[in-house]
């Protein structure tokens, strides 16, 4: 890759004024020295945006987007990279710190000549800092997913690069070609699955994504919503059978069902026994907002449903991948279903 490659790093905030300091202080101190910077304000009323001006000031190469109101993680994404100027396209979350040499070790495995226009950093937790937050995705066949080695205490099982099936968006880094091809994440998201929605779509275009363990970001996990906020359970339901209706094959999506209830049945099982992540959703909100989350959230996916079927056409295609070799992605990169629900 040459050393002369235009980075843009994208950072969206929204109320993040205890985070941006560190967050946008590490930025400045980035080895890679081609880069530029876009903050997006979702309309902060904490006094965020002032700080972000404040900054982007002081720096010849950064500049700021201001919005009215909370527009949601994709959207405001989209808006920077339509005045992203770089080759590549960097993305951090406000409430994540990025080691000095962050850009500068992603960008060493990007390779557009050979569709690697996805790389995933190493995101370890802000505290305890020997824990994984993330190291690529795994996915579960309803389309539900789950970062890979999350919260495992990093002892180097995740030190090496390699090929993952895509990369959190909380501090990743994309060839602008991906953006371009795909058209960027899907705004009817709003946040949470928009990731994993954005590398499917990229996947099945012939895009692959790589695993950068040297490049490392330490993250506040949930500092926006907070890890069991009814809104995340809510948008993270939705948007899996948003993401599936999409991309799926007919086979897998006529399964969905099926492997939806599986995982629901073992959800079930992991609040009687008070393991993982719905056990803990279940003792923060009770029953009653547990089932209204349900819903909702099919609800919603039922109102958006028009719109989905429309892009799948889009997506189906356009695709470049086949059913067989999509269908090998996920085996590859499957996770178990009793990891998923009973683990924290």
């Amino acid at each position: 890759m040459s050393d002369d490659s235009l980075i843009s790093v994208i950072v969206v905030n929204w109320n993040g004024l205890d985070l941006l300091d560190e967050c946008l202080s590490s930025l400045a101190r980035q080895t890679w020295q081609q880069t530029e910077f876009i903050v997006v304000d979702n309309g902060s009323t904490d006094g965020s945006r002032e700080s972000i001006i404040s900054w982007a000031e002081r720096l010849p190469n950064a500049q700021t987007i201001l919005l009215p109101y909370n527009s949601g993680f994709c959207k405001a994404n989209n808006l920077a990279f339509e005045k992203a100027r770089g080759e590549w396209i960097a993305l951090l979350n406000s409430d994540a710190v990025a080691e000095p040499d962050w850009l500068a070790e992603l960008i060493r495995y990007g390779d557009p000549s050979h569709r690697i226009g996805m790389l995933a950093s190493k995101i370890l937790f802000q505290s305890p800092s020997n824990v994984i937050d993330k190291a690529g995705h795994l996915i579960y066949w309803d389309g539900q997913n789950r970062g890979r080695g999350t919260m495992e205490t990093d002892t180097g099982q995740y030190d090496k690069p390699e090929e993952i099936l895509w990369p959190d968006a909380c501090a990743a880094l994309y060839h602008r070609k991906v953006f371009e091809e795909t058209g960027g994440f899907d705004e009817t998201f709003f946040a949470f699955g928009d990731d994993a929605d954005l590398g499917l779509r990229a996947r099945l275009l012939g895009w692959s994504a790589w695993y950068v363990p040297t490049a490392v970001v330490h993250h506040r996990h949930s500092a926006s919503f907070g890890a069991y906020s009814p809104l995340k359970v809510m948008l993270v339901e939705r948007n899996r059978l948003l993401l599936a209706i999409k991309n799926f094959s007919w086979p897998l999506l006529l399964q969905n069902p099926f492997w939806t209830m599986k995982r629901l049945w073992w959800n079930a099982y992991g609040v009687i026994r008070k393991k993982g992540a719905a056990a803990r959703f279940v003792e923060t909100n009770g029953w009653r907002q547990t089932l209204l989350n349900l819903g909702w959230s099919y609800l919603s996916a039922l109102k958006l449903l028009p719109e989905a079927w429309r892009r799948r056409r889009i997506i189906q295609r356009t695709r470049r991948l086949s059913d067989r070799q999509m269908r090998q992605l996920f085996q590859r990169f499957q996770i178990d279903v009793r990891e998923l629900t009973l683990k924290d």
